[in-house]
């Protein structure tokens, strides 16, 4: 695969102009940044550019608000809040210990509750603490806003940690950011990442004037010499023992070159061996006999005073030994200040030297670097030239121009957070069929879609098949015509022979299995109880009875606990027509005794929940509790489902108001993870907030329930639509990237579902979102 330069999507070209008119949501906030990476006061290049990129935003936009999360190398470094200096208006940096696997998780808590509509990480391996930087992944995992991920190294054969940590970012990241084509290239060839979410932005670099050679030459001491230079932490991969081996060669030539290295030796490198290598490389010029041509800057430079190195140097040399090494920051610095460089070719000076922008040399070469610098050195006309394409190059590589194409990437990815409720479906019927017709066949209905069109490879479920029945059973025609159908897949579903209900059947109508899950077998009897009780046809309310009396002694035998829920929903649906049957009423007793001693044993003070993790259908645990206590009288029960209500709705209610579901990611766990979002979850929440406004009303139900139904037309995490109130159709749920565009039976169903949840509320009048959230 490669990246297509004309595709408009991957590539991000730097701006003309220095400045971007900052654009207003309609909800009328500016732009809110989330940057996590190094920053100063640490002393290393990624932290540099983290600062040289938070300020260029901030200059493109003086409005945005930008926090910076910054990783310092220390167990003991405190989680500090301390004003930026980037001259962000209200933004606030972060430190996070990398030693500190608990804070990267408070970490993120903390930008989720922020409210910043994009993170951009810089990411490299090395920095973040786990195995291969894995506990990044701790930190990413809450946040539901867009991520955005800078990757200063590209590696083409990871270890499988290292593969495990790049293809999470890339499942979870909405963009991939790289500094160059071949990044683009591996990133698609090595990790699958779809060019689609590759965005390319170069380096950036300082905007100096040109002509102030000779006056930084003095500064430094270096007046009327040729200066070589290069700069970097010190470690064997930098190729310096080939550069200093080609001075003989040089200063024969060139009695007046100079090389100057700049830069502390590599902080591992110190851990292992001290000044070993520095003092290695020094013998050899010694030995060579050049030492007197080799000037040593031994410290940190700042920003500033590196620049001014650069200025007064004539050639950069890069002569790295790894050909992978994806990116140079200060390659992009010295190509920008027009300096004429000579290097190997690593993958970034390949790309960014091309077209006559410098001289490439062999890797380990050491003639090759010796004839290269003598010519440019013998020929003032050529450095010349070189040295001004590299100028006029370099005005797209400055940071005036990085800004700009910075908040490209933001501007298509953030999310307008406000939610007019004219956008909500009004009318009668206010959901469409026609989503919900072209799943069935005389059958019932199948379960998944490949994107609009019924995927008959699957087959049909128990589950979809229930949920059908109940949506049809109490419907006008033409969908109660539908009824009998379902309800013949339901009855057909049941195996005598094994106690249970069957689930999963092919497209041939040959079952799968014997004995579905309990989920389905649960699933079935919530069926039963609601066409018993709600079926327009009596016919269909009888069937519904009888098939009951032959089944239901199956609920007691249900010990999921979810499966339980459904069963005693069914079974509280069945006893508003039939309140003297007795197995509803053992039912309904022995499920909410069992329910309710889960949520004793699991509770805590900031967990009042059933289970020590999150799953799937969650909000079914308290609404079956709750209709349980109320059939039982129970009023510490009743207490205890409200409270557990009320703390799901809160986990799953994100700080502007909207609904955001436990993601199916972190799927029975504790853990904060917003994806991927499913309409389940969304139906679910309108039925246990409209179960408890039907036993203590108060307007929290109701903006409860619209929330969640908001959910489908746009008021979710990444401001898509995933239903179509005219025909009905509904897309498989909300991920990372947008939504997953098939539409499967489940989201079909829970959309029509839970239309009529709310509808059962009362008159339909949706809370305007946009002024819930301000």
């Amino acid at each position: 695969m490669r990246l297509d330069p004309a595709l408009p999507g991957p590539i991000v070209r730097p701006f003309a102009s220095a400045r971007l008119q900052a654009p207003l949501r309609r909800d009328g906030r500016a732009r809110h940044l989330a940057v996590v990476g190094n920053y100063p006061p640490s002393q290393c290049g990624l932290a540099t550019f983290t600062h040289d990129m938070v300020a260029a935003v901030a200059s493109a936009d003086p409005a945005a608000r930008i926090d910076v999360y910054a990783m310092v190398e220390s167990s003991e470094a405190p989680h500090a809040v301390s004003r930026t200096s980037a001259g962000s208006p209200g933004g606030e940096v972060v430190t996070v210990s990398t030693g500190n696997r608990s804070l990267y998780r408070e970490a993120g808590q903390a930008i989720a509750r922020s409210g910043a509509e994009i993170v951009w990480v810089q990411h490299e391996f090395g920095i973040f603490g786990g195995d291969a930087g894995a506990w990044l992944i701790d930190l990413l995992r809450p946040i539901a806003a867009p991520i955005v991920v800078t990757l200063h190294t590209i590696l083409e054969a990871p270890s499988l940690a290292q593969r495990r940590v790049m293809e999470w970012l890339a499942g979870r990241a909405s963009k991939m950011v790289v500094m160059s084509r071949h990044g683009a290239e591996v990133l698609m060839r090595v990790y699958g990442v779809d060019a689609s979410r590759i965005a390319l932005i170069p380096h950036g670099a300082p905007d100096r004037p040109r002509g102030r050679g000779a006056a930084m030459k003095a500064r430094f001491g270096l007046e009327r010499r040729d200066v070589l230079l290069t700069f970097g932490l010190l470690s064997p991969n930098k190729g310096l023992e080939q550069a200093i081996a080609a001075l003989p060669q040089i200063v024969a030539a060139h009695p007046d070159a100079v090389y100057c290295i700049a830069g502390v030796t590599h902080p591992k490198l110190i851990e292992r061996e001290g000044e070993a290598y520095r003092d290695r490389l020094k013998a050899l010029a010694v030995q060579l006999g050049v030492h007197d041509h080799v000037v040593w800057i031994d410290r940190y430079l700042g920003t500033g005073e590196l620049l001014d190195l650069i200025e007064a140097a004539d050639i950069y040399l890069t002569p790295y030994c790894d050909a992978a090494q994806s990116t140079s920051g200060t390659l992009t610095y010295a190509v920008a200040l027009g300096k004429a460089v000579i290097s190997t070719p690593y993958r970034h000076a390949a790309e960014l030297l091309a077209d006559g922008l410098g001289i490439l040399v062999p890797f380990g070469d050491t003639e090759a670097i010796g004839a290269a610098v003598t010519e440019l050195l013998s020929r003032p006309d050529l450095l010349e030239a070189i040295q001004t394409r590299c100028y006029v190059h370099g005005r797209a590589l400055t940071w005036s121009a990085f800004g700009p194409s910075t908040l490209k990437v933001v501007d298509a990815l953030r999310t307008d957070r406000s939610f007019p409720a004219a956008q909500m479906p009004t009318g009668v019927p206010r959901i469409g069929l026609a989503g919900l017709e072209r799943l069935c066949d005389d059958t019932g209905i199948l379960q998944h879609a490949a994107l609009i069109v019924p995927d008959r490879n699957h087959g049909y479920c128990t589950d979809d098949n229930a949920r059908a029945l109940m949506l049809a059973a109490s419907a006008a025609a033409p969908l109660a015509a539908r009824a009998p159908v379902f309800a013949a897949f339901v009855e057909h579903a049941w195996n005598p022979s094994e106690g249970r209900f069957r689930n999963f059947m092919g497209y041939d109508r040959q079952w799968r299995e014997e004995a579905g899950s309990q989920d389905s077998c649960g699933r079935a009897l919530w069926a039963l109880g609601v066409v018993a009780t709600e079926a327009r046809d009596p016919d269909l309310r009888d069937w519904a009875i009888q098939l009951w009396h032959r089944t239901g002694e199956l609920g007691a035998q249900l010990d999921s606990p979810r499966a339980a829920a459904f069963a005693m929903l069914g079974a509280d649906a069945l006893l508003a027509a039939h309140p003297d049957d007795a197995r509803a009423q053992a039912i309904i007793a022995a499920g909410a005794a069992r329910l309710h001693l889960l949520l004793a044993n699991c509770a805590r003070p900031d967990w009042q929940w059933f289970e020590e993790g999150l799953a799937y259908d969650n909000a079914r645990l308290p609404e079956a509790l709750l209709k349980g206590a109320i059939r039982l009288g129970n009023a510490a029960m009743t207490e205890s489902a409200e409270a557990s209500a009320k703390w799901l709705i809160a986990r799953q209610t994100a700080p502007d108001g909207r609904f955001r579901p436990h993601g199916t990611a972190a799927f029975g766990t504790a853990l904060c993870d917003p994806f991927d979002q499913q309409a389940v979850e969304a139906w679910a929440t309108v039925d246990l907030a409209a179960a408890c406004a039907a036993w203590r009303p108060n307007r929290r139900w109701r903006i409860a329930a619209e929330a969640a139904f908001a959910w489908f037309f746009g008021a979710n995490d990444r401001g898509v639509a995933v239903a179509d109130a005219t025909s009905g159709a509904c897309r498989d749920g909300v991920t990372p990237h947008g939504i997953n565009r098939n539409c499967g039976a489940e989201s079909v169903l829970s959309l029509l579902l839970a239309e009529r949840g709310l509808a059962r509320m009362g008159q339909h009048a949706p809370v305007d979102q946009a002024r819930r959230a301000g």
